[in-house]
């Protein structure tokens, strides 16, 4: 006779008679994305271990989703309200990174929900949001104290936004500023002493901005875009003054005072340069780049195309100060000759990648000499509008 089990001694346990962090690591083995969703159609409890698990929300309308090929699709045009916000942040309330990039029609009003759902948020993109202003700002910073990147690309924000922002969130590390044409060096200014852990400013087409908010900014800032910005000597100066900066955006470059505001350069500030980008700079002179060819030791890409007051002065002191220059871009500058690019050649022992085309003063004999001298050196023809890294939002 086979022994029998009672009910008293015997049970079935399913794994829903598991805690919630074991579901939550069971959540965080799921490999795709169809699998988490099943996951959180199975009942309640693991809908909210779902929803508990999320960190990252971007919609449908985000430009970085956009695609050619689907622009026809209605679904694309959807329009972010306040109502839709708000029933996503109560959704999903440990969210670390929260783009609403494209949601043009978003009002102030829609960031009111991360004054109690923003604690956790590391990243906010609100690339293009039109109807965000200073109000709506001034939420994110009541809201989000552990934010470290933000991007305001053409939001309507001023310097009183912007010294709000710093106030409350100190630990910002990334800051896109770009096309925000109502910001001064005021702002400027609250954002690079406000926050202490800053890495990466973008300000190009910014033209209230002369540079000299930077002044005092921390050794930590390493990036800088400052693309067709009206700066000034001295906010060139403030830019590199904390002394970590490595990448160096200041392709056509406005210059308010003097043609040679990088000579400031040369008071060692930027001795950590890496990457220079000074296309379409036409008044930088020969002294400026003397100053940053002699004090930049560690500089490995400079671009100089449409430079065309660099003459034979300014090359020679590249050739014999650019000791670890691995790229040079040279196109269409109209006064390097034959002797500019010989020196060029006899120096820049590093260099591997020459981009020139465009160059009236220098003769194929020139070029000939250079690639039987410098057979280590690739000559492209090609014209590049963006050198150095990627810098997106992570």
């Amino acid at each position: 006779m086979k022994p029998t089990c009672s009910s008293s001694t015997y049970s079935l346990t399913t794994i829903m008679d598991l805690p919630d962090d074991c579901l939550v690591f069971i959540f965080q083995c799921l490999d795709s994305g169809s699998d988490r969703e099943s996951f959180g159609l199975t009942c309640h409890r693991c809908l909210r271990i779902q929803n508990l698990s999320r960190r990252s929300l971007q919609f449908q309308c985000s430009f970085k989703q956009l695609d050619i090929s689907s622009l026809s699709h209605s679904n694309t045009n959807v329009t972010i309200r306040t109502f839709h916000l708000h029933r996503l942040l109560t959704r999903f309330q440990h969210l670390h990174s929260l783009s609403l990039s494209g949601c043009t029609e978003l009002p102030d009003s829609g960031l009111s929900h991360l004054v109690n759902y923003g604690s956790h948020l590391h990243t906010l993109n609100l690339e293009c949001c039109l109807g965000i202003t200073d109000r709506g700002l001034s939420m994110v910073a009541a809201g989000c104290p552990s934010l470290q990147v933000i991007s305001l690309y053409r939001c309507q924000i001023t310097d009183l936004g912007l010294e709000k922002l710093a106030s409350s969130c100190s630990v910002l590390k990334d800051v896109n500023l770009l096309y925000c044409y109502f910001i001064s060096d005021r702002g400027l200014r609250a954002i690079s002493q406000g926050c202490h852990q800053l890495q990466a400013v973008k300000i190009s087409h910014c033209k209230g901005i002369t540079g000299v908010g930077f002044n005092g900014c921390s050794s930590t800032l390493a990036y800088v875009e400052a693309e067709s910005c009206k700066l000034e000597p001295d906010g060139i100066l403030g830019i590199v003054s904390g002394g970590g900066i490595e990448y160096l955006n200041l392709s056509g470059l406005i210059l308010q005072n003097g043609r040679n505001g990088l000579a400031a350069i040369g008071r060692g500030f930027a001795s950590r340069l890496k990457i220079l980008n000074l296309r379409l700079c036409r008044t930088i002179g020969d002294e400026s780049i003397v100053a940053v060819a002699e004090c930049c030791p560690l500089l490995q890409e400079w671009n100089l195309a449409l430079c065309h007051e660099v003459r034979i002065v300014g090359w020679s002191s590249i050739g014999i100060n650019c000791h670890k220059l691995e790229k040079l871009h040279v196109n269409r500058c109209r006064n390097l000759c034959d002797r500019g690019l010989e020196a060029l050649r006899n120096g820049c022992k590093q260099l591997s990648v020459l981009y020139m085309n465009g160059c009236p003063k220098i003769t194929s004999t020139a070029i000939e000499l250079f690639k039987c001298y410098r057979s280590d050196v690739t000559i492209k023809n090609e014209e590049k509008m963006c050198i150095g890294p990627i810098w997106e939002l992570r």
